[in-house]
């Protein structure tokens, strides 16, 4: 399912003594099975921007079409639940929204909520938690008697039994250590292969973003400073620096390296394997000559 942002404002608090702009003239274009990473500094105005994908906001300018659905600006809109049921967001420590006696009532709340039989709920639930790589044994536990990171796939796994056609993660490693970080990143990149889900990633992690978006779209004081692919972003690391953001580790070693050694690679690496192979191949040379 196609998601496209044209020329978007909001404003919170519109037209009131507390009105204050959070983005101004957003166009994002989000192509169906894509993988697009929004990225910038805290308000840089990217969770606003998260929050009209599913129409929880509506634009006080322009206009969001998704899929075939178009939400504007001063119009009334109506029956936005099917939007809702398209468009998954996992937000940030999904695991505190759990209220539920067992994991399979929580897990079926969503779906049930839209409409679907409870047989098929069940149903369900019961693929939605092998997904997320836990078994059907946990289905009849209490979600409070799990494990913190259990809990966060049980989360989860509510938002993928309601069967999206596209998931937005707001900071879904928010709080996890690097192994449970890597996890967790790891399943949505296989969910996103297997299920052509159409993901996109909010997230201040430039390490997640260069790993697995194949679009990468930079935030700034509200509105797009830069849009394109990991290589292109981060080929010109200083231009980002410049703007207070971040870079990987990895293209921060790289540029360390470079600087200490004289030379430049002919190309910007977006992961430690790269890295270690453009070091292995520079050092390689240097001991032949």
């Amino acid at each position: 399912m196609d998601i496209s942002l044209k020329n978007v404002e909001y404003r919170y608090s519109a037209n009131t003594p507390f009105e204050r702009l959070a983005i101004s003239d957003v166009s994002i274009d989000i192509p169906s099975g894509s993988y697009t990473a929004i990225i910038g500094h805290t308000g840089s105005g990217k969770s606003t921007v998260l929050q009209h994908l599913n129409a929880l906001l509506k634009p006080t300018k322009g206009s969001v079409l998704i899929g075939n659905r178009e939400i504007k600006a001063d119009r009334k809109e109506k029956n936005l639940k099917g939007i809702r049921e398209k468009v998954g967001i996992v937000f940030q420590f999904p695991e505190h929204q759990l209220f539920e006696e067992t994991v399979e009532k929580d897990i079926c709340f969503g779906p049930l909520n839209f409409g679907v039989s409870e047989r098929e709920a069940k149903r369900r639930a019961a693929v939605a938690i092998k997904q997320v790589g836990l078994s059907e044994d946990i289905l009849k536990k209490s979600p409070f008697d799990l494990s913190g990171g259990q809990m966060r796939r049980v989360a989860i796994a509510g938002v993928l039994a309601m069967e999206p056609e596209c998931i937005v993660l707001d900071e879904p490693t928010a709080g996890l250590d690097p192994r449970g970080r890597k996890e967790i990143m790891d399943l949505f990149y296989r969910l996103h292969q297997e299920r052509g889900l159409s993901t996109v990633l909010v997230t201040h992690s430039m390490e997640d973003a260069a790993i697995y978006a194949d679009e990468i779209v930079i935030m700034h004081s509200g509105t797009v400073l830069r849009k394109g692919k990991p290589i292109e972003i981060f080929s010109e690391p200083g231009q980002l620096i410049a703007h207070g953001l971040d870079v990987p580790d990895v293209i921060r070693f790289q540029m360390k390296v470079e600087e200490t050694f004289g030379t430049k690679f002919e190309k910007i690496c977006l992961t430690e394997d790269e890295l270690t192979e453009a070091i292995a191949g520079f050092l390689k040379r240097r001991v032949a000559q």
